[in-house]
């Protein structure tokens, strides 16, 4: 299957090829996957002229044994790392059935790309964010026995 994937793209970047030497078209990834929990039931915000988003939050775990190679530790204690996301959901039939369903502790994977932004907060300080733009989102069956 990646090699399929992997024979695409690389027949998709040698069929864009212009013939000028200053100008090659590319195609590049930008692809993120999410398994994790969600942090918060979603809000939809809509800033004046623009379309809805819907936003939330959503953790995903990295678990490892720490000392793993090292003949005299204590291998087999566990440590775990949990990351935070930000997830936008701009995509219309999407974004309210994201709204509607997603609930805080669902679990979900979540595909789409990745997207870094500034912002301005309210002491007027410049922040940086970034998101996952959602494109697609998996309801796991657990979550479906809960409803």
């Amino acid at each position: 299957m990646l090699r399929n994937a992997s024979a695409q793209i690389l027949k998709q970047l040698v069929r864009h090829r212009t013939t000028d030497a200053n100008l090659i078209l590319e195609r590049s990834i930008n692809r993120v996957q999410l398994l994790g929990r969600v942090g918060q039931d979603p809000v939809m915000r809509q800033v004046e002229g623009r379309n809805p988003v819907t936003i939330f939050s959503m953790a995903t775990n990295e678990m490892w044994r720490s000392g793993e190679g090292e003949p005299m530790s204590t291998a087999g204690d566990v440590s775990q790392k949990t990351t935070w996301h930000r997830i936008s959901v701009f995509k219309p039939g999407l974004r309210d059935v994201a709204y509607q369903y997603v609930k805080k502790g669902s679990r979900i994977l979540v595909e789409g790309k990745l997207d870094y932004g500034e912002y301005t907060d309210k002491n007027n300080v410049r922040r940086q964010a970034t998101t996952i733009i959602a494109d697609n989102i998996v309801f796991l069956s657990e979550n479906l026995r809960d409803q």
